[in-house]
């Protein structure tokens, strides 16, 4: 039976289902310094199983049921916690599906979570839900489910499993906004599809999200914001879209860039109906207002819209190089990278860039070793397919996890074997990066500074060895025959 899934104290998980009202069942509440049992359901209130135009083809495994200990002083476990889930409320608004979490009998799923610390929680998802064709907007069923443990008093709870729709859609990737500068305010006017046959009976809702580095505008009286300085906006519209129809917002919702060492970021939107408000957003705008103005039909297919940014800071790439150097016939480790100038520092969900080496004439990389979780590699950097192209290293790939540093420096070694002393040689090394805009100090060279090999290794040299083999063994021969050719 697979694993549950651990809940600590209130998890942000349960946000993830589709609907958002939470209402613990009823019990008892614990006397603090009784170390009396006591246990609670965490679920949903009400959850919407899929969206009504998705009908037979829909599947929602998200459903979950936690069962938590209220903390007391001194309490024990609940012990030999068991949760018994009835579905059959859900008969002509949903199908069940298998699932393996959970012992089923018909539309009775019995699952077993065992025994919970003081204070703490399980989580299963007990039912795998199938939509079913001809449901409408609005059906409903319910769910019951009961928690029973040998040390604890029973507890009951009740979700409202709802058909939800109709989908609505947004555009997609957008045109993206470039040189956006920190603390200058920029725009996203949000647009929508419906492409369904139902119109949406309870009006829409939209939720935009900002990434890391940026902040929405509180400015409108029907959109809740998540906290003071917010990272998420839900606004809700009594319109009834039309089933067919395209919508775009009122007015633009206004976004700023808050970090000033940020290169990059997204703004994202996503439509629903009917309406369900995020518990964390509870900031009200205070402006006028938005409304939905209707457009000509879009074929709009995508659940988001989403607009990429680049801001006017830069990462300024510069080469980290060295020179070869050692006697022909030595392989010696030269260290090349990159060291980021910035003022912006590229984080791991941007594009890292790369550098790219071409070694001196005259000489051979061997290798380009590497570790990564305890395997040793040979090349950290794609070979050039022919002789005298580069050496191209993506420093946002796995053999460079272990070389960037805090200083911005991202460095490998390279064993480099000298062939020959070519007077003058040099390798070069280039950096890049989408967030480099000064290109004067992408470039530089590898200087080559090789001296004569010594003079064992010219004689040990096959150029030598074998000429001189070969005067021995002819030596050897004619020193023979006129041994057999003296008399006796």
């Amino acid at each position: 039976m697979p694993l549950p899934i651990s809940v600590l104290r209130r998890p942000a998980a349960l946000a993830a289902a589709l609907a958002a009202v939470f209402a613990p069942a009823t019990a008892p509440a614990a006397a603090d310094g009784s170390g009396q049992v006591v246990m609670r359901f965490e679920t949903a209130k009400t959850f919407v199983m899929y969206n009504a135009d998705e009908g037979a083809k829909a599947s929602n495994d998200n459903f979950v049921v936690p069962v938590f200990v209220e903390p007391s002083k001194g309490g024990e476990p609940a012990r030999n916690v068991r949760v018994v889930v009835d579905a059959s409320g859900l008969q002509g608004v949903a199908r069940l599906g298998d699932k393996d979490m959970c012992k089923a009998e018909g539309p009775i799923y019995t699952c077993e979570y065992g025994d919970l610390q003081n204070g703490d929680g399980e989580s299963y998802q007990p039912l795998a839900i199938l939509g079913v064709d001809g449901a409408e907007p609005g059906d409903s069923g319910t769910v019951t489910y009961t928690a029973t443990a040998d040390n604890a008093a029973p507890i009951t709870g009740t979700t409202r499993m709802t058909v939800g729709g109709p989908t609505l859609s947004a555009p997609g990737q957008e045109k993206g906004v470039s040189g956006l500068a920190p603390g200058k305010p920029a725009n996203v006017t949000a647009r929508l599809a419906n492409n369904t046959r139902f119109p949406t009976k309870q009006g829409v809702a939209l939720q935009v999200d900002v990434s890391e580095g940026l902040k929405l505008t509180a400015r409108h009286s029907n959109c809740f914001y998540a906290g003071p300085t917010p990272t998420s906006a839900w606004c809700t519209f009594p319109t009834k879209a039309a089933a067919g129809a395209a919508y775009r917002t009122s007015a633009p919702l206004v976004y700023t860039v808050t970090a000033p060492k940020r290169l990059s970021g997204e703004v994202t939107y996503t439509w629903s109906s009917p309406p369900s408000r995020p518990a964390d957003h509870t900031v009200r705008g205070t402006g006028a207002p938005l409304t939905l103005v209707r457009t000509a039909g879009r074929p709009f297919d995508d659940s988001h819209g989403r607009v990429g940014i680049t801001t006017t800071v830069q990462a300024d790439y510069r080469p980290v190089t060295a020179s070869v150097r050692g006697r022909v016939g030595d392989t010696v480790k030269v260290r090349l990278g990159v060291r980021d100038l910035g003022p912006g520092r590229i984080e791991g969900d941007e594009d890292l860039g790369r550098f790219e080496v071409v070694p001196p004439e005259g000489t051979t990389v061997t290798s380009i070793p590497y570790s990564f979780e305890g395997d040793d590699s040979k090349w950290a950097c794609s070979r050039p397919e022919k002789a005298g192209g580069a050496f191209v290293c993506e420093i946002g790939h796995a053999p460079f996890h272990d070389v960037r540093h805090d200083d911005g420096t991202t460095a490998i070694a390279f064993r480099i074997r000298i062939d020959r002393q070519v007077p003058g040689a040099k390798g070069t090394i280039r950096t890049y990066n989408p967030f480099d805009r000064t290109p004067g100090n992408d470039v530089a060279s590898i200087p080559l500074e090789a001296s004569p090999a010594p003079l064992y290794r010219s004689v040990l040299r096959p150029a030598v060895l074998v000429p001189a083999a070969l005067v021995i063994a002819a030596a050897v021969v004619v020193y023979r025959r006129r041994r057999r050719s003296k008399p006796a």
